[in-house]
């Protein structure tokens, strides 16, 4: 979908405001305000976790713990939804943590960050307080290249949940997920988003993957983020989380949009089957 602009700008007003939208060049973007824009919809996640645990429960959750927190955006969100909530967030690479301390943590108001910690550490070090709910975003996980190495942070979310606890998490998949293959996507602002598939390798599952960024001036952002995962498939997850002892594993696929059926409409309803479609997201819930 492309956006309509006028054919001349002639007001101040309306030459900064162009410029704004068009501030973005490869010397000057910051790639975790890019990607927050283009990969990142906190606001929705926040409201699945949030309504699929009182569907369950019959009570709102209150703590979140994020796993892979990155700019801790998620955790930002959580806390700003409802002054009871609390949150705390893990992740081994200082450089987005202390970006988003400046750029997330930082706008929160009425004192909402007082209500997150965020810890330099390892996804699977302990907690400081059973968590509600537990996330690992973005397929982050993937990063666990082995069956052990997985089902063991498995093994410790299941652990480290309240008694009523739900551990959720992100997946892709479909023919596309395993195909060497790039998508560009325009993003509101004047840059497009760039998704690489570079490598696959079907005896491990191996998957390269890269983003890249384009912007209006004709420069490129390469390899701004860049990946080594192995892709897992839904069914052997489920087997997984299984094994470490969750009660119940559901997973939740996206309904259609009704104006365009080859198109999501932002809303996951459990399904356990699923469509076989080229390409898919998907939320497994599990329940301790």
């Amino acid at each position: 979908m492309t956006t309509k602009r006028p054919k001349a700008a002639t007001t101040t007003t309306a030459k900064a405001k162009a410029k704004q939208r068009h501030r973005y060049t490869a010397a000057t973007a910051d790639k975790y305000e890019l990607y927050q824009k283009s990969v990142q919809s906190a606001d929705l996640d926040v409201d699945f976790l949030s309504g699929t645990y009182e569907k369950i429960n019959g009570r709102a959750p209150r703590h979140l713990r994020e796993d892979f927190c990155g700019t801790s955006l998620i955790c930002c969100e959580w806390v700003a939804k409802h002054p009871g909530n609390t949150a705390e967030g893990y992740d081994l690479d200082p450089e987005p943590i202390e970006w988003g301390a400046r750029n997330n943590l930082s706008k929160l108001k009425d004192g909402a960050e007082k209500r997150i910690e965020i810890y330099l550490e390892d996804a699977r070090a302990p907690g400081r307080k059973a968590p509600d709910v537990r996330i690992a975003q973005n397929f982050s996980y993937w990063l666990f290249r082995e069956r052990d190495e997985l089902k063991n942070y498995f093994q410790l979310a299941f652990e480290s949940l309240a008694e009523d606890g739900i551990f959720v998490i992100d997946l892709y998949g479909g023919n596309e997920s395993v195909t060497e293959m790039f998508e560009e996507r325009k993003i509101d602002g004047g840059f497009t988003y760039i998704w690489d598939q570079s490598e696959y390798f079907p005896g491990t599952a191996e998957f390269f993957c890269n983003i890249d960024f384009q912007f209006r001036d004709g420069t490129k952002l390469e390899k701004a983020f860049s990946y080594h995962w192995r892709v897992w498939g839904m069914a052997e997850l489920k087997d997984l989380l299984a094994e470490v002892g969750f009660k119940s594993v559901r997973s939740y696929f996206e309904g259609d949009d009704e104006d365009d059926p080859e198109e999501g409409n932002g809303i996951f309803e459990p399904d356990d089957r699923g469509e076989n479609c080229e390409s898919w997201i998907g939320y497994l819930v599990s329940s301790k």
